[in-house]
Parts: structure tokens; sequence; C-alpha cells
């Protein structure tokens, strides 16, 4: 995420509100970008799968990095390799093939049922990952904006959705912290307060798979 970029820039509302949750957002993902090389070892030479990239994700940040998009669709504008796939089913690529899978703020999208397929093929594709997710116990829905909206049951949250700045509405899951561990090994917490803001989970490249044995 470049500097100045607004992060919530596809708000259907926007307000004093909304500008504000964009800057912090942004603030947070250049921190947590600080993170990246020395927690993974990436470095110049690495080669980087950097899933659910948007129009530029990872890229932002380091543009002069081996960087491959993945998205559900067409990046005209992405500046890299770039591919249409969609990781909950299966990506093109063969074992090992990357030395990083990056994925910031995208499995909360999948559906439950499909994640853990999603994390096998991160997995698979790259000898170490980081990936990031909004937590679920943070009072403030990421998406809408609204508070609590994430706790509520689908036949409550849709129409209290349509008050936040999402727009459209999408059933999203946010996960807990044994969900991360389960899928990519114990999380780190991101705090705001007393509040985990975002869990991250990190392998660095080439170590040993931090997910707790069966």
């Amino acid at each position: 995420m470049s500097p100045g970029a607004d992060v919530y820039a596809t708000a259907a509302r926007r307000g004093p509100l909304v500008r504000l949750a964009s800057r912090r957002a942004g603030e947070a993902r250049r921190r947590r970008h600080e993170m990246l090389f020395p927690l993974t070892g990436v470095t110049p030479a690495s080669r980087i799968l950097d899933v659910g990239s948007g129009e530029l994700g990872l890229r932002a940040l380091e543009p002069g990095l081996d960087i491959t998009g993945v998205d559900l669709t067409e990046r005209p504008g992405y500046p890299g390799p770039f591919v249409v796939a969609d990781a909950s089913e299966r990506l093109p690529f063969d074992d090992d093939a990357f030395d990083l899978a990056y994925c910031n703020s995208v499995i909360e999208h999948i559906a439950p049922r499909r994640r853990a397929f999603f994390a096998r093929e991160l997995r698979r594709v790259a000898r170490g990952w980081f990936v990031q997710t909004p937590a679920i116990g943070f009072p403030i829905d990421p998406h809408s904006l609204l508070p609590a909206a994430h706790w509520l049951p689908v036949a409550l949250r849709r129409p209290y959705w349509r008050l936040g700045a999402a727009g459209t509405w999408e059933e999203i899951d946010l996960l807990r912290r044994d969900d991360m561990t389960h899928l990519f090994g114990p999380p780190h917490a991101e705090r705001i307060g007393p509040f985990t803001k975002s869990w991250i989970s990190i392998r660095a490249i080439g170590a040993p798979d931090p997910r707790p044995r069966a």
C-alpha cells in the first residue's frame, strides 16, 4: 500500500469516518509491512506469490521485488506477472514454486468450508508464508465499519450492513486465533489498545511448518 493510498476507495458511503478509517488502515498496513523482511527472510532474490493481489497489492510497497499477482478476475493494470486463478480450487504452480506466499485480508472472504483447501494451496506452492486477516474479536467490523456487525447472525447482519460503508452485501466470516493456528500456525496479534485488530501467521522461508502436530 503506497503512502496516501485510500484503503476504502471503493466504499459505497464516504464521509469523515471512512476517511479516518482509510488513513488508519493504511498506517497499519505500512507497519505490518515492516515485519515482512525480518520475519520471513525475504531477500531481493526471493520469488513471491501475492494471493488476492487486486490491482496492485504488495507491489505498491515493493515494486522492485519478483512478485506474481493472483486474483479471481483480470487486472489489466497489474505491473508484473499475473495469473487469474482461484486458490480455493487450484493454483497453476508446481510445489514450492515460490519462496513466499503473501496473502493480505483475503481468507475471510473465502467460505469456511473452502478455507482448508485454500490454505493447503498456499502452503503447497511456497516455502514460507505471510497471511493476515482481520480478527473477529475487534468490535468494529472492518468492511462495513459498523460496531459489532460481524458478531450478528446473517439475518440481522444483512439489513444492518446497508447502513455501513461497504454497500454491496457480502457474507464475510472473520477468523479466530484457533482458525489461523490450524490453517497456518500460531498467529501474531496486531493490536489496537486492548483489542486484537488482526491475526498474522508467518512461516519464514525454509523454516519448519509452524502448525501444531495432530
